[in-house]
């Protein structure tokens, strides 16, 4: 039996993927993480951070994309729940909420410049096309909601 010293702590996350347009021509807004940490260099998802204590993964997904491109009245629609990992160390156990929004008020722009290299809408099916790579475990599922094989549960960095 293991004490409770020897569990992982999980971090969780909020994503909010901001889509417009339908079926092939679907476009998401990507915002390149610039003069961050984690995945300096990487396009990621338009809004995106940490659970608070006491919040819901909506809420914050709401307050996320509040603060990090200026707009409000999202109607989220759940997409998955990622559980990942890198390499074991308990900083690296996560749990991110993915959710997606056909809906809001206010124009989507850059509100924090000092972590942010820019905002484009890029199509689902032309990632590629990105200068620059997109966050591996975001990556992943952007792929499942274009191809329409993404589940409620997912997985990232476990052999």
């Amino acid at each position: 039996m293991t004490g409770i010293e020897d569990r992982f702590v999980v971090v969780p996350a909020a994503y909010v993927l901001l889509l417009r347009g339908e079926g092939p021509g679907t476009e998401v807004l990507l915002q390149l993480r610039q003069g961050v940490d984690f995945m300096d260099g990487h396009w990621a998802s338009g809004a995106a951070g940490h659970v608070e204590r006491g919040e819901t993964a909506y809420d914050a997904a709401r307050r996320e994309a509040r603060e990090e491109l200026g707009i409000g009245g999202l109607e989220l629609e759940f997409l998955t729940t990622m559980q990942r990992t890198a390499g074991g160390e308990p900083i690296d156990e996560r749990v991110d909420f993915f959710f997606s929004s056909r809906s809001w008020t206010g124009e989507p722009r850059v509100t924090e410049p000092e972590k942010s290299g820019g905002i484009r809408w890029v199509r689902l099916d032309d990632l590629d096309s990105l200068p620059g790579p997109v966050v591996p475990h975001e990556r992943v599922v952007l792929d499942g909601l274009r191809t329409g094989s993404l589940g409620a549960y997912s997985t990232h960095g476990f052999d």
